[in-house]
């Protein structure tokens, strides 16, 4: 089976954890900045976009190559066997991007990469008019970076945060793959600890908390832009699915609450934790969060409370940060994990973090705030 060189792309603060997801599964990733690169078939391609939980796309890397003028970029991308991937009736967009680099023109590094790709494959299938572009999606990028040019084909469609079940949708809601990260970044063994998100929202840190649990594959419930590709057989797909499906743990007991104090948001929650297949891994309960309270030891506790940007009212945030020191720093044997873009948030909770880790919730600059038992 022929081997590709692949990409998974994440938000900057995750590689690492990409890469750890990537060892889990057997590869041998190669961590960079916003994406991690690893090698892998057809097969390998369905598996990463079925397992991973912390990325955004895998990417085929079809080429890489040094260019400083329009011709070089026109000459060395026709060079690539764009017929092995591209059908004559296939739809390729292409998206470009370009950093310090001589070719700076984003429009026309697009343009020319295409005129390229269309040449190549209208002389492999001997077509002398327009190609077709009616049949199967295959999205194209090319990024330009300090002259140096990467061609890359998007296996995965809506980005892999998309998992279907976000049915219902609350204001500002976070990223299922960053909502995946935050609970990766913590201590939690499942049967061993309970798991608390005290303003869960729509919902979506106890479902990712469950799909965890469960050893759910995240993208078990949703399709794939290679799914329609002519070189990608669907009874390997449909083999994959079901290993991955077979992988799934559905007897095993765990402990996930979470409560919100808006009511209409705890019923959102419910909605996309049924469409989950979830809703009875997960104990939901309107309460606010001065009036929370659990005699359960050594649990994991892990939110993304509401920030003075999302809500308008800073005051209000800075209370709702302090009667949160009050009701969960007492609980000395959890770990507590806050996902929040206010600096002042330590002092408004009223304890130094253990640590801190800087992420993105999608453009949002926000801070991991990590109190540990």
């Amino acid at each position: 089976m022929k081997k590709f060189n692949l990409m998974a792309t994440c938000s900057a603060g995750l590689e690492g954890l990409v890469g750890n997801e990537l060892r889990d599964l057997g590869y041998e990733p190669e961590v960079r900045n916003g994406m991690v690169l690893f090698t892998g078939t057809v097969s390998d391609i369905i598996r990463t976009n079925l397992w991973l939980r912390t990325a955004d796309r895998i990417k085929i890397i079809v080429g890489r190559f040094r260019a400083t003028t329009f011709d070089e970029l026109f000459e060395k991308t026709k060079s690539l066997d764009w017929e092995d991937l591209i059908p004559m009736d296939g739809k390729f967009p292409v998206e470009g991007r370009s950093q310090k680099s001589s070719l700076h023109s984003v429009p026309d590094i697009q343009a020319i990469t295409k005129k390229a790709i269309v040449e190549k494959i209208s002389k492999f299938y001997h077509r002398r008019t327009r190609l077709p572009e009616s049949g199967s999606l295959y999205p194209l990028e090319v990024r330009v970076n300090k002259d140096e040019v990467m061609d890359t084909l998007d296996t995965t469609g809506p980005s892999l945060f998309k998992r279907g079940y976000r049915v219902a949708k609350g204001e500002a809601p976070l990223k299922e793959n960053i909502a995946a990260a935050l609970i990766l970044l913590t201590n939690w063994h499942p049967e061993e600890m309970p798991f608390l998100d005290p303003m869960c929202g729509s919902g979506t840190i106890p479902i990712e908390a469950a799909l965890i649990a469960r050893n759910i594959a995240p993208g078990y419930n949703r399709e794939f832009v290679f799914e329609d590709w002519d070189w990608v057989d669907p009874e390997l797909v449909k083999k994959i699915r079901a290993e991955a499906d077979a992988k799934a743990d559905y007897d095993s007991q765990f402990d996930i609450m979470a409560s919100d104090v808006n009511e209409q948001m705890v019923n959102y929650a419910k909605v996309n934790a049924e469409e989950a297949g979830l809703l009875h891994d997960i104990q939901f309960k309107q309460v606010a969060v001065q009036d929370f309270h659990t005699d359960k030891q050594d649990g994991v506790l892990v939110t993304n409370p509401p920030y003075g940007q999302r809500m308008g009212d800073s005051k209000e945030v800075a209370q709702l940060y302090h009667e949160m020191g009050k009701v969960f720093i007492p609980m000395k044997t959890w770990s507590k994990y806050y996902l929040t873009s206010d600096l002042n948030f330590e002092k408004e909770y009223g304890k130094k973090a253990t640590k801190r880790r800087k992420l993105y919730n999608g453009r949002i600059r926000t801070d991991y705030f990590q109190y540990w038992a």
